[in-house]
């Protein structure tokens, strides 16, 4: 009788470790879920992943060489659904000499009676240039208010990365499609 009164203390030690352990790991999880955005995110912005475009300060972008080859820029506007804004792109495609900053201007008009915010989203195609284009100054990376009737200009300061020719992935790519949608920033 001694035996089974000095197992019987085991198995609730065993159930709380494994009550311990499924715990940890729903906390874990939770965790996961709440970073598994901004992790994703910066995984997008070094990866270039779904045609995330790089962002660059001033000083990384003085530092890259100069080419003497060129490529083509298209530029795409959009708004999403029930924002009343017109937005476009100044010129529509510009030609550009990779290495070198390059400024492309887009044109918002709120043709609303009340204050707008919009925040816009942003990604170039082929999905695979991303990481080899970078933007030095970008009205995507603060939200815009335009004021009723309001129209303003907003510049995109950029410059394709001259390592893009040396990549097997990217070496015959002629045009880069750089899009933006704005979309109504959500209140609070």
């Amino acid at each position: 009788m001694n035996t089974l009164s000095e197992t019987a203390p085991q198995p609730a030690r065993s159930n709380g470790r494994v009550a311990l352990f499924a715990l940890s790991i729903a906390l874990g999880m939770l965790g996961l879920g709440y970073a598994s955005v901004p992790l994703y995110r910066i995984f997008c912005q070094v990866t270039g992943l779904n045609g995330t475009t790089q962002r660059v300060d001033a000083a990384q972008a003085n530092a890259v060489a100069v080419t003497d080859k060129q490529m083509s820029i298209r530029f795409d506007a959009n708004t999403a659904p029930g924002l009343a804004w017109d937005f476009k792109p100044e010129n529509p495609t510009e030609t550009v000499t990779i290495g070198a900053r390059d400024m492309a201007t887009f044109l918002a008009k709120n043709n609303s009676d009340k204050p707008i915010t919009g925040t816009a989203t942003f990604n170039v195609t082929p999905t695979q240039a991303g990481v080899y284009f970078s933007k030095v100054q970008c009205f995507c990376f603060t939200e815009q208010t335009l004021q009723p009737g309001e129209e303003v200009r907003m510049p995109v300061l950029f410059y394709v990365d001259p390592a893009i020719i040396d990549d097997p992935d990217t070496s015959d790519i002629e045009q880069i499609t750089l899009s933006y949608t704005f979309y109504e920033s959500k209140k609070g």
